[in-house]
């Protein structure tokens, strides 16, 4: 019998081919965020986030409490994402989380970004990756 080309179709083997796909994507999108958010905000260990903080109009001021703000939130994205909660939902938080540093930072900051296109194209891939595993509806969880 010819298996379904549908993406919604699953199998419920775990030795299934693909099925550790969406918790190796899951994981590496999560880490990511963890990275990000408990050491490159939290514990200081990336100090040109700051920097970049620093320079947007508004913040300067406040660049410690925007930058522990931040990293709150890239650390609850990363649990978030290993949820399975809301895959959709999860990844269109990503994104506008990420348009909104990227720009920001490339607007009033772009001197203190070592590399800006590197980063644009870092961020591209783990969207891509977020909204694959989003995608894959952590292999049947949909959103209602």
């Amino acid at each position: 019998m010819p298996r379904s080309a549908s993406p919604r179709s699953t199998s419920t083997d775990p030795a299934a081919p693909g099925r550790e796909l969406p918790w190796l994507g899951r994981g590496a999108v999560a880490l990511v965020w963890l990275y990000q958010g408990l050491w490159c905000k939290l514990l200081a260990g990336r100090e040109e986030h700051e920097a970049v903080v620093r320079l947007v109009p508004g913040l300067s001021a406040a660049s410690g409490l925007a930058l522990s703000v931040l990293g709150l939130l890239e650390v609850a994205l990363a649990f978030w994402v290993l949820s399975r909660w809301r895959p959709r939902l999860a990844a269109s938080a990503q994104a506008a989380l990420l348009v909104a540093m990227n720009s920001g930072g490339l607007l009033w900051a772009r001197d203190a970004i070592g590399d800006p296109a590197g980063m644009v194209v870092h961020n591209i891939a783990l969207l891509a990756l977020a909204w694959t595993v989003a995608r894959l509806g952590d292999l049947g969880r949909d959103d209602p």
